[in-house]
């Protein structure tokens, strides 16, 4: 069989399509048309020897040999891009787009930190954020975004502990945090005794955020065969607040992003009368990045940044 010269671009071509599993789909990642990832694929084709794909009524099927490449195809593309990598970084010429997602609280707490910095000494680098979603450590992982901020316990009844990440993951704990309780003003628990049955005796509003369907609340809760009364989930605490406000309904949220937004409401905080260690914001990167010297510098913005902010309080 006569091996057919490799054209590395097409890498990350199959890449994209082993984990859509779909021409449209990959060619919405890529930027690209749908003709032109199909023509590549083609290409694929060719230099493998292989259908690569068939196509079936729920989309593309990878075959034998697809499947077969695909555990080193991520590695070495990875070590490609370590090798085409400048080694030095100089902030101040360079036009880098970072790629990060975040949760929703931790945008307040962070950015105003680092970002004036970071345009300060690299006025041409730009940062792309996302909020942080249910697939984003897949992509993390797949370095397909460069780093991320997200909530984890410490606390070690807690399925999201800091020690649980990834091996591939480096991190570093920027802030720590815990729950607090927010209840409209003349609420009735206001002339209970705050304590744990009270806090449960009421029905609760929830937010939910950072990729996240339970906070380590509920999990400590359900340890003691017990559980709040969640009468709504919702997605934004500006609408909760406004909710919690209006009605009977116990609000749960973290402390510091709270605290700059409850002056703006009729609202009273408590805390959770339920024993809890703090958790944190952590920021995570693949350690893919670790010899990345843009990427150093960044990591290193943000975590001195929020230090300094930390120190100031």
């Amino acid at each position: 069989m006569i091996v057919k010269p490799l054209d590395y671009n097409l890498l990350k071509v199959l890449d994209v399509l082993l984990e859509e599993q779909s021409v449209t789909a990959a060619a919405s990642r890529l930027h690209l048309s749908q003709s032109a990832v199909s023509k590549q694929l083609n290409k694929l084709r060719e230099t493998f020897d292989d259908q690569l794909f068939e196509r079936t009524a729920y989309g593309l099927k990878a075959t034998p040999r697809a499947m077969q490449l695909a555990p080193e195809l991520r590695d070495v593309l990875q070590r490609l891009e370590q090798f085409t990598r400048p080694s030095t970084f100089n902030p101040a010429a360079s036009q880098r787009k970072f790629r990060m997602h975040i949760v929703e609280t931790a945008y307040s707490l962070t950015y105003p930190n680092f970002l004036p910095q970071l345009l300060k000494e690299a006025p041409q680098v730009s940062i792309n954020s996302n909020t942080w979603s249910f697939d984003s450590m897949e992509k993390l992982l797949r370095c397909e975004i460069d780093m991320g901020i997200i909530c984890r316990e410490w606390d070690k009844r807690s399925a999201i502990h800091v020690n649980n990440l990834p091996a591939e993951l480096g991190f570093s704990e920027l802030i720590r945090d815990y729950p607090v309780c927010l209840v409209r003003k003349n609420h009735p628990a206001l002339k209970e005794k705050w304590d744990q049955q009270t806090f449960l005796k009421y029905r609760h509003l929830q937010v939910i955020f950072g990729g996240l369907e339970q906070w380590l609340l509920d999990e400590v809760l359900r340890l003691e065969h017990l559980h709040r009364d969640i009468a709504v989930n919702m997605t934004d605490f500006n609408c909760a607040m406004e909710l919690c406000e209006q009605s009977d309904l116990i609000l749960c949220a973290p402390r510091r992003y709270i605290q700059k937004m409850v002056t703006n409401y009729d609202l009273v905080c408590l805390d959770v009368p339920v024993a809890l260690e703090p958790g944190a914001y952590v920021l995570v990167w693949h350690k893919h990045f670790n010899q990345d010297p843009s990427h150093t510098w960044l990591r290193n913005l943000i975590i001195d940044g929020v230090k300094s902010y930390r120190a100031e309080e």
